[in-house]
């Protein structure tokens, strides 16, 4: 368990709030700003200290966990020129989903302004963070690993230091690329089976035995099957954000990305039925459509 602290946690979207409920029920004093400020009122009862600008969160804690959507709301909130005032000495922990390259250059900025960085970004979602069991990729300097542990350690009890800065970015999307390519093979294959009339439950029954099972399918079934996307875990808008940072990076280091490409278009067509907000299982809505939708 870690000591006490007062942490600054910019970003209070689905996966912020549940870090900050998470950190303020294992000791921590949580300093919250949300560009949004009505969706962090409701960690207001839990104890946590909801602040007006991201600059006042700095001031009043030596560490910072940023959790905001991208690079560009990253820019807007920690790098505005009050913050930048405010980052001297401090030490600054990215744990959303951005890319290698945008890492390394937030590094850079925040070193100029006089702090400190590493990355953290951590697989899974509102139950695992409540439950203090997310999975942290660590990417910094063995003595910032080790020195940041303690924190990391109450919400993941086995942070991993992948290597420097960048390193854990780069598995991260990794990871997410696999959670898009889950979603649109799982959602093709329910959808053959359910318009050839085979019992669902020994589509499952075959799947779950076999080594081509995931967990992530058994959890979205009941989704899919109700065609349910309201209360995500992860949007659909974030995982084309983490879709399209991906196929840079692998574009860059010049891999062959035809079959990660097919999805993006999938995505772009679920958010044009406004599904941004809507859980990614959603994207089961474009390759499963009603009949009437289909192409004759």
């Amino acid at each position: 368990m870690t000591s006490p602290g007062t942490v600054a946690l910019l970003g209070t979207g689905l996966l912020g709030k549940a870090v900050a409920q998470r950190l303020q029920t294992t000791g921590h004093r949580v300093l919250a700003y949300n560009r949004t400020r009505e969706k962090a009122l409701p960690l207001v009862p839990l104890g946590v200290r909801i602040v007006e600008s991201p600059w006042q969160a700095l001031a009043g804690s030596g560490c910072v966990l940023l959790l905001l959507a991208d690079m560009q709301a990253i820019q807007a909130v920690l790098l505005e020129p009050r913050c930048r005032e405010e980052l001297s000495g401090r030490t600054v922990i990215q744990m959303g989903t951005i890319g290698s390259d945008q890492s390394l250059d937030l590094e850079r900025q925040v070193e100029r302004a006089g702090g400190r960085y590493l990355e953290a970004p951590v697989l899974g979602s509102i139950a695992e963070a409540l439950a203090g069991t997310l999975l942290a990729m660590v990417g910094a300097t063995e003595e910032q690993f080790l020195r940041w542990k303690p924190l990391l350690q109450s919400l993941a009890s086995d942070p991993r230091l992948i290597g420097p800065v960048g390193s854990a970015s780069a598995l991260k999307l990794a990871l997410n690329s696999l959670i898009a390519a889950e979603i649109a093979a799982f959602s093709l294959a329910l959808g053959l089976v359910q318009r050839s009339s085979v019992p669902v439950k020994d589509f499952m029954h075959v799947l779950e035995a076999s080594a081509l099972y995931a967990p992530m399918f058994q959890k979205k079934l009941p989704r899919l099957l109700a065609h349910d996307y309201r209360n995500p875990n992860f949007s659909t808008a974030h995982l084309l954000k983490d879709v399209e940072l991906f196929l840079a990076a692998a574009r860059r280091l010049g891999l062959e990305c035809s079959s990660a490409e097919g999805i993006r278009p999938l995505l772009l067509k679920a958010l044009s039925r406004n599904l941004h907000d809507a859980d990614y299982a959603s994207l089961f809505e474009v390759v499963n459509p009603p009949i009437d939708e289909r192409n004759p």
